[in-house]
């Protein structure tokens, strides 16, 4: 057995323990960070989903480093694409010109942009990617971890790692369970949260879905995949809340839960500068194919590309059938959400409603060289839901609620380590439930919500924080998650630096300043500044 050693272990390599390894690289660290999939950056690149993010975000609303990751994004595609002259010299270029986001873009950029950033201390050592691998044991001595265990994918080796400090920036908080750390899974009870939208009675198994998402294009010729094997149940599945079937148009409104029709046009002739993609003003998903277009052709030189390509990761592909968490059928439940994707696929190439009468799109191709996967679909499912550490401190709804806070704003915690912003966005789960859409006001990251209740050493850093089912909806988004993993590395940093515990961060006055002005210096934001009219 391999036995290796850091000051920090990282495990898990979305974005958050992306940036949890740079955070803590930077200060001087040893740092080794795993991965189980062949790319790094978790839901912006190997689930394939373009940034969610909220309206102020090209001002304020997000780490310095976070804020690197976006402009070095855009300045790769100046670098190295043909874009038209407009669109070069388009501030905030939107390369896909998306209207769920201002920066949508093909998640291979944001893998070459991730590794420039991490690069300099994987070549000097500082750094060790251990790729893929995913943990499959931990020790504990009382309230420590002392180890972990990674088995490789694709093979029989496994590696112990020791550290000081260990990070859980997995999608699913995997280490949770293997360390005995405790933690919730799914909603938890109003008796418990005192939350308006919890149920009366917790529901562990109650999850939002998952979605594989994948990438399509349309040009010509038939480029109709094989009939999947379980076409038959999806194109006629009708969930009790939908309206109709799960394979069609027609979805409940996230916010209203009206059942609204959404057309599909693909390779529209539209300006991609007169895109404004502002949730506020306009939610975007009308033409689902311009909804999540991660390129659009008209951004580049004629000929560049033949087609837009949009990213599919639209209401009919979540899969709430099961949770894949905590069950002992979780590989049977992400086999069915991919099979439900290729359906989906299926279904738009050959049954689909076109709005000249016809039926099927077989010019819609599949892009897996996008994506980056053989099968085509995203090479990990986009998980929306973790396992949540039993914190110090819990977020609840009634901290950021529009509703009930008003004009008050959101909760001001004195242990603020970073900010975001985002409706509390649930949806449809394996309990049955509809989306669940709540307003919300600007919030901040308590430091309470990143420390365990009895483990010492461990520290989320994703969306394992301290939240609940309906606060997840606000917390699990792009910027969020990397600030939360920034924080986890700098605190490792500090504690080692100080002799001091987490626990004792937060709860000693001068060492939470201490730690604050810290944060302050590394560019990571811990109050929103004023805000008329959001």
């Amino acid at each position: 057995m391999v036995i290796m050693r850091a000051d920090v272990l990282v495990v898990g390599g979305g974005l958050g323990g992306v940036a949890a390894a740079l955070a803590a690289a930077r200060t001087g660290r040893s740092v080794i960070l795993t991965e189980e999939f062949d790319w790094l950056g978790g839901q912006l690149t190997s689930q394939a989903v373009p940034p969610d993010e909220h309206s102020w975000i090209e001002q304020f609303g997000a780490t310095a480093s976070y804020r690197a990751l976006r402009n070095g994004i855009r300045d790769y595609y100046r670098r190295h694409f043909p874009l038209t002259e407009r669109s070069r010299a388009w501030t905030d270029l939107n390369p896909g010109a998306g209207w769920v986001s201002r920066l949508c873009h093909e998640p291979r950029v944001a893998v070459a942009v991730l590794e420039e950033m991490l690069a300099p201390y994987r070549g000097s050592g500082r750094l060790r990617v251990l790729q893929p691998y995913r943990p499959v044991a931990a020790e504990t001595d009382g309230d420590r971890v002392t180890g972990v265990t990674l088995a490789h994918r694709d093979r029989d080796e496994r590696i112990d790692v020791v550290a000081p400090y260990v990070l859980d920036a997995t999608e699913t908080g995997e280490l949770l369970p293997l360390t005995g750390t405790e933690y919730v899974t799914g909603f938890e009870s109003r008796a418990e949260t005192g939350e308006p939208s919890a149920p009366a009675e917790a529901q562990p198994m109650n999850m939002q879905a998952v979605s594989v998402c994948f990438a399509i294009d349309h040009v010509d010729g038939d480029h109709t995949i094989d009939r999947p094997a379980g076409y038959d149940f999806w194109r006629d599945y009708k969930p009790d809340f939908w309206g109709d079937r799960l394979l069609s148009w027609k979805s409940p409104h996230p916010r209203t839960l009206e059942i609204v029709e959404r057309s599909f046009t693909p390779n529209p002739d539209d300006d991609p500068l007169s895109v404004n993609a502002d949730q506020r003003v306009n939610p975007g998903d009308g033409n689902l194919w311009t909804f999540r277009r991660i390129a659009a052709r008209r951004n580049f030189v004629d000929g560049t590309y033949g087609s837009d390509i949009t990213l599919v990761n639209w209401p009919m592909i979540d899969y709430f059938e099961g949770p894949v968490i905590d069950v002992p059928n979780a590989s049977w439940h992400l086999s069915k959400a991919r099979e439900l994707s290729y359906s989906v696929l299926y279904w738009l190439q050959t049954e689909a409603p076109r709005p000249d009468g016809g039926t099927g799109f077989p010019g819609l191709r599949l892009r897996g060289d996008v994506t980056g996967s053989a099968d085509g679909l995203a090479q990990a499912p986009y998980i929306r839901e973790s396992r949540r550490i039993r914190a110090e401190y819990t977020v609840v709804e009634q901290d950021l609620s529009l509703a009930v806070r008003g004009d008050h704003g959101a909760v001001g915690y004195p242990d603020a380590v970073g900010v975001g912003m985002y409706r509390i966005d649930l949806h449809p789960s394996t309990g049955g439930d509809n989306y669940i859409d709540v307003g919300s006001c600007p919030f901040e990251i308590p430091l309470g919500a990143l420390i365990p209740q009895r483990m010492e050493n461990l520290l989320p850093a994703g969306k394992n924080i301290g939240t609940t089912h309906v606060t997840n909806g606000s917390y699990r988004l792009h910027p969020v998650e990397w600030n939360v993993g920034e924080v986890a590395g700098l605190l490792a940093d500090f504690c080692l630096a100080r002799g001091e515990s987490p626990r004792a961060v937060r709860n000693t006055p001068r060492l939470l300043a201490d730690f604050q002005d810290r944060l302050t210096a590394a560019g990571v934001e811990q109050r929103w500044p004023r805000i008329a009219g959001y």
